[in-house]
């Protein structure tokens, strides 16, 4: 079966379909709705939560049988805490502009649900590898999500990709300004982050009468 067998490749590819942790699980809403606007802070952001929760599993799976259960809540914290400490010096160091966009969220990764919840459900509970497959997993199918809003928020509200005019150019009226389209300035908001998670969900769930049945 390759590198993984059925059972591990399980936990890469449920939170991706049918346990997505922001679609089914409905949690991590909150850095869906904020940092969608456009593409790269949303592929920034789930790439330090795969590190974060891929890692922060690894370690919380590692020490699970000295941790004492009265104060695991703390060592969870901390051990988040040090790897987002890790990201944000990296992004200001190599990407302080993009650290500055980010803002106080990647430090809000901490308190990220997700996280806290598969420590708890999942890490002191298996083995390391498990723990990373399953970590890893968790936060591709939060990430994918996030990639999708933000791709369809900075396209259809400014007519970019990471910047870069893809619709033509809506001052000199090029691409599809010629024919009359105009941004949807409604699509770089809050809400709209929302209504397109809510999109998503619906389309998921449509093809997926299980999950009708069971929601």
């Amino acid at each position: 079966m390759g590198l993984l067998s059925k059972k591990d490749a399980k936990l890469i590819q449920d939170p991706l379909l049918d346990d997505n942790p922001i679609t089914i699980q409905v949690l991590g809403i909150c850095s869906a709705l904020a940092i969608t606007a456009q593409l790269k802070p949303s592929i920034v952001m789930a790439v330090s939560v795969i590190f974060v929760l891929g890692i922060g599993n690894v370690v919380i799976s590692l020490m699970r049988n000295i941790i004492p259960s009265k104060i695991r809540i703390i060592v969870q914290l901390i051990v988040v805490a040090t790897l987002v400490i890790i990201v944000d010096q990296v992004l200001k160091a190599f990407a302080y502009s993009l650290s500055k966009e980010l803002s106080v969220f990647i430090g809000l990764i901490i308190t990220n649900c997700i996280i806290m919840g598969r420590f708890e459900a999942f890490a002191l509970g298996n083995g390391p590898w498990r723990s990373f497959l399953d970590g890893v997993g968790n936060a591709l199918g939060y990430g994918v999500i996030l990639i999708i809003v933000g791709f369809f928020r900075e396209l259809l509200g400014s007519g970019t990709l990471f910047g870069i005019k893809v619709l033509g150019d809506s001052v000199e009226k090029t691409g599809l300004y010629a024919i009359g389209y105009e941004n949807n300035g409604f699509m770089v908001l809050p809400p709209m982050a929302l209504i397109v998670v809510g999109i998503i969900i619906w389309v998921q769930r449509s093809k997926n009468k299980a999950l009708i049945e069971e929601n």
